[in-house]
């Protein structure tokens, strides 16, 4: 296939050779040597799809047709602009998410790849993932999406079971998955993940876990968990609301996670994350930019972005969220360069709640240096170290604080949504009793 651009073909063919390097040398990534402020992961968002999932409520829609040369012109324009505006001078990982972007034509994947790699350094041994449903990536298809730079799939397998895949409104079979599947492990030795959903209406909890099994014969190094959540307006909502499904078992979909947990580990997998399991050092380092709070920028519709925009002045991170409708967004991006919808400045009490409640998803949890760059006077044991609640999580071994800082256990990573129950109103606390409120008059 013909790339948009020289500089395209560089850069996507030192890619591949840095992949191949880091395959055989097994090496991790290339240096940072910008400050914090300076390096964003960047996501890009593929709004359309061929069918709405029965329990999707993304931001994604079906169109007659797509206009692709002018998205894929939208999509580079707000990647240049919300570079210049961060002041991101390196770019650490690339995610095109949507929706379902293996629709997208590898020469948009390519042509938003070049702009990036002209407005900020752009390392070959980036990771650039792709995610793909089996029934739009024939192996083809994915060659033309390596070629242009992809060198990491997410595929959303969901289920091994034709009639579960059904219930989802899913358009592939477990047989069109697993073929998917084994073309991608050809094509990205190494670098294929794939989703498992747990606790659907009826499952069986024997029965999902001979998927599991079943999928642990084809799978790649990276595989995440995820349990159904049943979302307001959607059609497998409407289903269970209505009497027409059982609604999920809550108690089942444990059950599911925790010896779902335990046949990972047992199969060499390591869970570095609440949902995420890896073998050989195969984390996403893009999802691993979230959970340690760094900065990322969201382009395309409904994307999301965190970070301070340096380049227009700011020194304060905001919360941004692009327009939602595909149509608008172009508008607004054609005049404006970006169709940045909703700018929120997060204080720093915001901030440190969610380097605790996306860190303590990890497990590293969070390190005293880590914590400290966010906030470098009250320590994490200024926090926790006194609080008769962390302390009895602590000798229920759910929590662990010590001179690496705070994480939760095997046992704790399940239950971490409640742990933040005490942890985030302790942490709320202790900020309010660091920083007074003012006296009115005073």
């Amino acid at each position: 296939m013909a790339l948009p651009g020289a500089r395209a073909r560089g850069w996507a063919a030192a890619a591949r050779a840095a992949q191949r390097r880091r395959r055989v040398e097994n090496a991790g990534g290339s240096p940072s040597p910008e400050p914090a402020g300076r390096r964003a992961a960047l996501y890009v968002h593929w709004p359309y799809c061929e069918k709405r999932c029965s329990y999707c409520n993304f931001n994604k829609y079906i169109p007659r047709r797509v206009e692709e040369a002018a998205m894929q012109k939208c999509l580079v324009t707000e990647a240049q602009t919300l570079l210049r505006l961060s002041g991101v001078q390196r770019v650490e990982s690339v995610f095109f998410g949507g929706g379902t972007p293996s629709l997208a034509s590898p020469h948009t994947v390519a042509a938003v790849l070049e702009a990036v790699a002209q407005t900020a350094h752009l390392p070959a041994d980036s990771e650039v993932t792709l995610e793909a449903n089996p029934t739009s990536a024939p192996g083809s298809r994915l060659a033309e999406f390596g070629a242009a730079g992809v060198n990491r799939l997410s595929i959303g397998l969901q289920s091994l079971d034709d009639t579960e895949l059904r219930l989802l409104g899913r358009m592939h079979s477990a047989c069109d998955a697993l073929r998917t599947l084994a073309e991608a492990r050809r094509l990205f030795p190494g670098r294929v993940s794939v989703d498992l959903m747990l606790g659907l209406p009826a499952q069986q909890v024997g029965l999902w876990l001979g998927q599991l099994q079943e999928l642990l014969h084809h799978c790649d190094d990276h595989l995440s968990l995820y349990q159904l959540s049943l979302e307001r307006g959607t059609a497998l909502f409407a289903q269970v609301q209505r009497g027409a499904l059982p609604a999920p078992d809550p108690e089942l979909a444990a059950e599911m996670y925790q010896r779902g947990r335990a046949v990972l580990r047992e199969a060499g997998f390591h869970q570095y994350e609440v949902s995420n399991f890896a073998r050989n050092g195969a984390l996403s380092t893009h999802n691993w930019t979230y959970w340690q709070c760094g900065q990322y920028l969201g382009i395309g519709p409904g994307a999301h972005g965190r970070f301070m925009p340096q380049g227009a002045g700011g020194h304060t991170r905001e919360a941004r969220i692009q327009t939602l409708e595909p149509d608008n967004w172009m508008k607004e991006v054609m005049l404006f360069g970006h169709g940045t919808r909703k700018r929120v400045p997060l204080g720093r009490l915001e901030l440190l709640e969610e380097v605790l409640a996306l860190g303590l998803r990890t497990d590293v949890g969070i390190t005293h240096q880590h914590w400290q760059q966010f906030e470098p006077q009250l320590t994490l044991w200024d926090v926790f170290g006194a609080n008769k609640e962390v302390q009895e999580l602590l000798e229920r071994g759910l929590l662990q604080l010590d001179h690496r800082g705070l994480r939760c256990s095997w046992e704790g990573l399940a239950v971490l949504d409640s742990l933040l129950l005490t942890l985030l109103p302790q942490l709320q606390e202790a900020w309010q009793q660091r920083t007074p409120s003012p006296v009115p008059g005073g």
